[in-house]
């Protein structure tokens, strides 16, 4: 069933995810409901549950965060919003269209309308020159060459690379590949963006020169993003909201600033333990410093 699109550019409502470990064997909407399986499951060698009843809404237009340690489930989710991975049950609403409900035709279509991704490895085509890369899905969907060129220029220049449209990948360093890659999404003119850890393989300053050149972007376009992270720091610099994974679930969805001062268990407690010591160090300095200015002598 569709959904009005003024309830969010993205909804998940109850979704599972269960991959089996044998061939042969699938599961269905009903395995996910029976409480005494999926425990069972959970503990077995048979099957992995990647995905346990998760739902929260991505406001249009927001940085919505999704962050957890490796094996949290972050990955899965992220692919089952594009049908990458095939939900074992549950709703993903994207502009009011449900996604799991969408014809192999209808999702096609919907991929190259509505949503494009920044992968962590680039994924960009070796054989292919930069402009070409970063034109290829317009080309894909049935754009004119002279046209897909002209926007695939605008693009380079949007990220910084103008002028490196004729080198090939090969010839790029990782931040600059990165930056074909962002390109290459936003050339589709899409109205959501998903980025998967796009920053995770890069050294510090290069990663915080993308990370500051995506917040950029970000107020000039106006995008819906869902950013997948495992970095706490990335986090609180580009998302408006955050919701952490733990084993499949999410724990705690908030502002950044919220999850940090009210963690919601002691796994988001250790999780954010860092950047809460460090605030305190931060505002424990500060009041020092007031103190030192409050009792130094006034001369008139």
């Amino acid at each position: 069933m569709d959904t009005p699109a003024s309830s969010g550019s993205i909804v998940v409502q109850d979704l599972w995810k269960i991959f089996s470990r044998k061939s042969g064997i699938s599961f269905s909407s009903s395995d996910t409901e029976d409480d005494s399986l999926v425990e069972q499951l959970d503990k077995s060698d048979d099957a992995v549950v990647a995905m346990k009843g998760v739902s929260f809404t991505v406001k249009e237009g927001e940085t919505f965060i999704i962050m957890g340690l490796s094996g949290s489930g972050k990955s899965t989710l992220i692919r089952c919003l594009l049908r990458l991975v095939e939900p074992t049950s549950g709703d993903i609403i994207v502009n009011g269209k449900n996604v799991t409900a969408m014809s192999k035709s209808e999702l096609v279509a919907f991929r190259r309308e509505n949503i494009a991704m920044v992968f962590q490895h680039y994924g960009l085509l070796p054989h292919r020159t930069v402009l070409d890369n970063v034109g290829f899905g317009l080309k894909l969907r049935g754009e004119e060459k002279e046209a897909y060129r002209k926007k695939a220029l605008g693009a380079l220049e949007m990220v910084g690379l103008k002028g490196w449209e004729k080198y090939h990948p090969a010839a790029l360093s990782g931040g600059m590949r990165q930056r074909v890659g962002i390109a290459r999404a936003l050339v589709m003119d899409a109205p959501i963006l998903l980025m998967d850890e796009p920053f995770s393989g890069l050294d510090p300053l290069i990663r915080r020169e993308l990370q500051d050149e995506m917040i950029r972007l970000q107020k000039e376009m106006k995008k819906t993003v869902f950013f997948v992270t495992h970095d706490l720091s990335e986090a609180l610099r580009m998302g408006d909201r955050m919701a952490v994974m733990k084993h499949g679930e999410i724990v705690q969805i908030g502002s950044p600033d919220e999850v940090i001062a009210n963690p919601a268990d002691e796994y988001v407690a250790r999780f954010v333990q860092d950047e809460r010591e460090q605030l305190e160090r931060t505002e424990q300095a500060l009041a020092k410093e007031k103190q030192g200015k409050e009792a130094a002598p006034h001369v008139s």
